[in-house]
């Protein structure tokens, strides 16, 4: 088995109050603190087929530009997902499966680039805007039961389970690989940095705060027990830990590395939700800023206040 990082976006932060503040309140964290930020999804190769996990931003995502204000910056784009898959040695059609963490764009954005793969989705997130229009679709009922101390999974292929983690949004889930004595766990948004693992705290982002924390105390239980490579979607340690086989020691956090130099950058006028992707185009909504928006406006996607949303 082989796995690998699709990288696209790199050299962004996060602040300690996004990635830490679920449920003590942002005001509790230091906002001065911030974390390496990024972008890449997971691609498996078992020798017998060729698996993804998630599938990147769309191409014509416009890149966020950060502000004093900004909360996560997913970093300048290397170059477009499809791209990236392509580097590694993959076309489309050589791809099987994708199996689907949750629904937000960074997450699901090239799907449509994969009309014969079956694309596996908890059966309570088939629904999402993200996914319409997809005829390739596997809902996934989690029938196998029991996962170690996951209540629900689905065996997807020798030595790869697909686990009911319900909590950043209703359809969460993980996957875990397992090859030569470890566990590989890709995950979308358990946690955005691997620190708030290590500190158990959940991120701001969430659609059921009491699931997000039983997520979390199942995943930090599993790792306490089994070598696990934890891979995150949003910090380079996702990246990092796989290519060095780092297991996780919840005893010893890792080294938090400075984010370098932050580069502001001409706005379009454009803002995107940093939780689901929407895309605020005033040009698309009668000429109004985002700027002078009511402070009560939500995304219409995702529900998220304004506050969710970065410039782009």
């Amino acid at each position: 088995m082989k796995i690998q990082a699709v990288k696209f976006y790199e050299k962004g932060f996060m602040t300690q109050p996004f990635a830490f503040g679920g449920e003590d309140g942002m005001e509790a964290f230091d906002a001065g603190k911030k974390y390496r930020s990024c972008l890449q999804n997971y691609v498996i190769d078992t020798g017998s087929e060729v698996i993804l996990v998630d599938t990147g931003l769309p191409a014509d995502f416009p890149a966020p530009v950060p502000d004093e204000n900004t909360t996560i910056y997913l970093g300048e784009p290397i170059k477009p997902y499809m791209e990236a898959l392509a580097d590694l040695g993959y076309k489309p059609e050589q791809i099987s499966k994708i199996l689907i963490t949750h629904k937000h764009a960074d997450h699901t954005g090239e799907l449509k680039s994969f009309p014969n793969a079956k694309i596996y989705v908890n059966a309570e997130e088939c629904d999402a805007d993200e996914l319409k229009g997809l005829n390739n679709i596997i809902p996934v009922h989690f029938t196998d039961g029991t996962y170690y101390n996951f209540p629900e999974s689905q065996k997807i292929a020798d030595g790869i389970h697909y686990i009911k983690a319900k909590g950043h949004t209703k359809g969460n889930s993980i996957i875990i690989a397992e090859d030569d004595g470890l566990f590989y766990m890709m995950h979308g948004d358990v946690t955005y940095t691997d620190e708030a693992l290590y500190a158990n705290k959940l991120s701001v982002v969430f659609e059921d705060l009491p699931a997000a924390r039983e997520t979390l105390n199942r995943v930090r239980e599993f790792v306490s027990k089994h070598p696990t490579v934890y891979m995150g979607t949003h910090t380079p340690l996702g990246y990092e830990n796989l290519e060095a086989k780092r297991v996780v020691d919840l005893n010893n956090p890792p080294e938090t590395l400075p984010v370098g130099e932050i580069t502001f950058k001409t706005k379009s006028g454009k803002y995107v939700c940093s939780v689901c992707g929407y895309v605020y185009d005033p040009a698309e909504n009668n000429g109004i800023a985002f700027e002078n928006l009511p402070e009560d406006w939500r995304c219409p996607r995702c529900k998220q206040p304004k506050t969710k949303f970065n410039a782009a």
